[in-house]
């Protein structure tokens, strides 16, 4: 099964969805597609939409996916690194009017250099990447939270 996440934003993600939805319709991806499709008004018989989620249902299909493909949102990446999941991650584009600035190219270059993800944009067709997942292996993620937290609390302790 392959999860797709266009997120919450206010702002339609069609160019992602309907991309999918191409490649259903020519036979190239074969398995069920789950999309999330937050505020992006779309129908299909041939994905299954929910616009919204809770927890433990996000939670739940992230685990029975093989693939995720998401906007380049830092949770919904985050999410699937955590999970081992291979990662296909879109940037939403201001020029498409589908985001407020291009804040999500950044994620994505970061991600992608550290070889976490794969990234789908403009200069390449999604059924090549998708056949790239074949081959990829993610360099595990590590958060630095716990780091991050160990720095918060040095500096608390040296304050007081």
């Amino acid at each position: 099964m392959i999860f797709v996440i266009l997120g919450t934003h206010e702002l339609p993600f069609t160019r992602l969805i309907s991309e999918v939805e191409r490649l259903k319709k020519e036979g190239l991806i074969q398995e069920k597609v789950v999309v999330q499709s937050g505020n992006t008004k779309y129908s299909s018989p041939l994905l299954t939409i929910k616009p919204f989620m809770n927890y433990e249902e996000m939670e739940n299909i992230y685990d029975e996916a093989r693939l995720i493909i998401t906007h380049a949102g830092t949770g919904s990446v985050i999410t699937g690194l955590k999970k081992n999941k291979k990662v296909i991650a879109v940037a939403r584009l201001r020029k498409y009017g589908e985001h407020n600035d291009d804040h999500q190219l950044e994620l994505v270059k970061v991600f992608k250099e550290k070889g976490h993800i794969l990234e789908w944009n403009e200069d390449v067709l999604l059924e090549e990447v998708i056949r790239l997942t074949d081959e990829f292996e993610p360099t595990p993620f590590i958060s630095g939270k716990e780091n991050m937290i160990n720095i918060i609390e040095e500096f608390i302790e040296k304050k007081c």
